[in-house]
Order: structure tokens, then sequence, then C-alpha cells
């Protein structure tokens, strides 16, 4: 893939106060991923290992999914295997998976939630120590009203008044519906994509979880 990973996109926005990345492109970028993972489903599998590594883009931009759970099948070298699982990576592998050892629709769903926040805020779950994750780190921010912090530095200029501000808002809630800790409380790859594309979340989504109740930035 000419473009390659997204892991490598996000690193070099990180070195660039994240202008490689706008808006339009982020946005895209969550809707190709969820798409690939609703057409995966769809066909009665599962990914095992969604994570910005195995993003990879052609030559105009459109992201598509690699390694199906193949670093499994592979002895990891000591550098991998502490961040390796059976399941996936970790920081981004659900807890249920872990517990289990078996990846499923739910887990690929959570893994989704962690890219999609990583893609958002530009921060990398191994960012994150003891009790703390990005799930925790973004709840807590909502929580503050500090909608703001949670916004990746490419993407500060924002309208809070703007259309993309609201996409900004619905991307931050399907990220945390993702990442319901119930892997029964996580919508569909369908759903997601239904979602992202500009659709709004369910009305029984609990207003706590909702960040578009929370205050625009000054």
């Amino acid at each position: 893939m000419p473009n390659g990973s997204l892991a490598t996109l996000l690193q070099e926005a990180s070195h660039q106060d994240g202008h490689v990345l706008n808006w339009p492109m982020r946005h895209l970028i969550a809707v190709g991923i969820a798409r690939g993972l609703a057409f995966v489903h769809a066909s009665n599998m599962v990914h095992g290992d969604a994570k910005p590594q195995n993003v990879l883009f052609d030559a105009d931009f459109e992201a598509h999914l690699s390694d199906f759970g193949l670093n499994r099948l592979t002895v990891a070298t000591p550098a991998e295997a502490s961040t390796s699982t059976s399941v996936g990576t970790l920081g981004y592998v659900s807890p249920e998976a872990v517990l289990t050892g078996e990846a499923t629709k739910e887990s690929d769903v959570y893994s989704f939630g962690i890219v999609l926040l990583e893609l958002l805020t530009g921060k990398r779950p191994v960012m994150f120590i003891e009790d703390e994750d990005i799930v925790k780190w973004v709840k807590r921010q909502l929580q503050r009203g500090q909608i703001a912090e949670l916004l990746e530095p490419g993407l500060l200029e924002l309208d809070p008044e703007s259309s993309e501000w609201e996409e900004f808002l619905l991307g931050i809630k399907v990220g945390l519906l993702c990442t319901a800790p119930d892997p029964l409380d996580r919508p569909t790859m369908a759903d997601i994509v239904f979602m992202l594309e500009g659709c709004r979340v369910g009305a029984d989504i609990p207003s706590s979880a909702d960040p578009a109740s929370q205050p625009s930035p000054a």
C-alpha cells in the first residue's frame, strides 16, 4: 500500500501538530475502517487484531484492513511479546477477550473504539499507565466539561458551531459506545457505520455518555 499505515500517519501527525491529518481525512478514515470491519463481520468472520498498524492506505488514502490476527500464527519477537496476546494487541484488545482468549465481533468493536478515540484525540493507548486508559481519560475530560482537551492539536481550529464539530462529538460518543465494559452493550459494526455516516445515535443512550450534552469550548 503506497501510503503506509494509520500508525505511521498518526506518528507523522504528532510531530507536525496534527496538521498532516485534517478533520475530513480523519472522518473518512474512521468510516473506512468501520466499513471494512462491518464487511468482515457480515461475512461471518472476526478480524481479531484491529489497530492502527493494521490499517493500510492505497493511493487514494482509502483504508484497507490487513493482518487478520495472523500475528497469532507466528512467534513474536521479544520486543513484540510484551504487547501482543493471543487475541490481539494490548491497549486495543477488549478486557473479556484477554480473560477468555477468544476474539469475537464484540471484541473487534471494542478494538475499533480504541482506534477511533486514538484517531480523534491523538492519544495512544500506550501513553497511559496503571489504572488509567484512553477510555477513562476521555470520560474524565467529558465529566469536567473540558472537551477542548480531547481535541488532537491539528483539530483545535474546529468551529464549535460547525457540522465538523458535531461529527467530532459523534465520533467521541461512538468510541465510548464501542468500548462499553459489557460486550452486549456495544453497537454492531453495521450500526457504527450508520452512525458515523451522519445519522444520530439512538435517544436511549444515557446522557452521561453523550458528549453532545457537554458545553462547547470557549
